[in-house]
Parts: C-alpha cells; structure tokens; sequence
C-alpha cells in the first residue's frame, strides 16, 4: 500500500500546476542508440521562469526526436527549438483546463484507491486461507483482519489528502 502511496505522489508531480516544474519532463521517454532513455538522462532541463523551461540537449543529432516526443505527449506546448536548446513556453492555466486537472487528478486518484484495495483484498483471502487450514484462531483471523481494515484506511486517507492539497494547488490562481 506504500508503494501505491509514493507512485500516486510521483504521478502527480507530473501534473503542472501554476509554476512549471522540469519534472513534467520524466515521462518523456527518448527512442536513442537503439534504446528507450529518459529525456533526463540526454539533457540538463531548467526553469528559465516560471512558465519556461529551457532544454540543453548534450547530443545535437537528437534534437529532432527529441522535438518530436515533446509534441506527442499532449503537455499541450510547441517547442522552439535554438541550437541544441529547445524552449518549452507553457501557457497560463484556463479556468476550463484547471477543472480538467482537477477531475484528471481525481481520476488517477480512484485508480489508486483501487489498487489499495486489491491489496486489502489480497491479504484478507490469504488470512482466511491460514484460517480454513487452522493455522490461525478465528480470533487471531478477526485480529488480522480488523489491522489489514485499519491500514487500508489509513493508506486511502492518505491518498486523499494527497488529492485534495492537489486540487487546491491547482485550483489556486
């Protein structure tokens, strides 16, 4: 249940909020030499201000890829490209596409919540396995049980705090 705690809070460092964060950059995966490499690892990626980020690309023959994997990741930006510098201008979040944020952020939300709780699932058929062949007492099971419930709700807590200082970062001007 960590896992998916930590995994949803790298997800939604990948969300853009007011300020744009080189970060949004780590999905961008590369097709170079042969090999699928993060866009981090072939260049150094700056905040020139808070809505522009500049790309120092070390190779210059994979600037052309490398322009092209920004266009199709849908972070809804057109590169400008200098050299061996690409500038990345995101535009000020609109009302209508904060609220899209929102219900996205929402959205991988309930994807963990649903992960949390095939664990939960996972661990409570496992308990009452080690019950049916006697391993353990019907009360020790209900023990069990009622701590995989506590942790569960806690995990799913968690995840909605996470949530909702998302949302309300997004949704602050």
């Amino acid at each position: 249940m960590k896992v998916s705690i930590n995994a949803f809070s790298t997800e939604l460092k990948n969300i853009r909020t007011g300020r744009v964060s080189p970060d949004i950059l780590k999905t961008i995966i590369v097709d170079s030499y042969g090999s699928k490499t993060p866009l981090t690892q072939l260049s150094n990626i700056n905040n020139l201000d808070n809505m522009t980020l500049n790309i120092n690309i070390w190779d210059s023959s994979l600037v052309k890829t490398i322009e092209k994997n920004i266009l199709d990741s849908n972070l809804g930006v057109t590169p400008q490209t200098d050299g061996n510098n690409i500038l990345l201008k995101f535009p000020e979040l609109t009302a209508e596409r904060r609220k899209e944020l929102v219900k996205l952020v929402s959205e991988i939300s309930e994807k963990f919540k649903v992960s949390i709780r095939s664990v939960r699932r996972k661990f409570l058929d496992e308990i009452k396995n080690l019950e049916k062949v006697k391993s353990i007492s019907i009360d020790e099971s209900k023990k069990f049980q009622d701590d995989i419930q506590k942790i569960t709700d806690d995990s799913i807590k968690n995840i909605e705090n996470l949530t909702n200082s998302k949302e309300s970062e997004i949704l602050k001007v």
